[in-house]
């Protein structure tokens, strides 16, 4: 699972995006917070993520917290 860092996050939208460690930013939609199970997130925070090809579209379903 690929990692990456919380670049910006809207509480009220629960959307935002996030940096890969390649420095590919990929945006993150409610659906993806949602799936994920979380309450919050934070900027610069550390994730894992899963990326799907969605109609030639690459597209976030799902964000972990990588807790130390």
């Amino acid at each position: 699972m690929p990692q990456g860092t919380i670049r910006n996050y809207h509480p009220s939208t629960r959307t935002g995006s996030l940096m890969d460690d390649g420095l590919v930013e990929h945006a993150f939609d409610e659906d993806a917070f949602r799936a994920s199970g979380l309450q919050e997130l934070r900027i610069g925070q550390r994730v894992r993520f899963q990326i799907e090809d969605d109609e030639g579209t690459q597209r976030i379903t799902h964000l972990n917290i990588v807790s130390l």
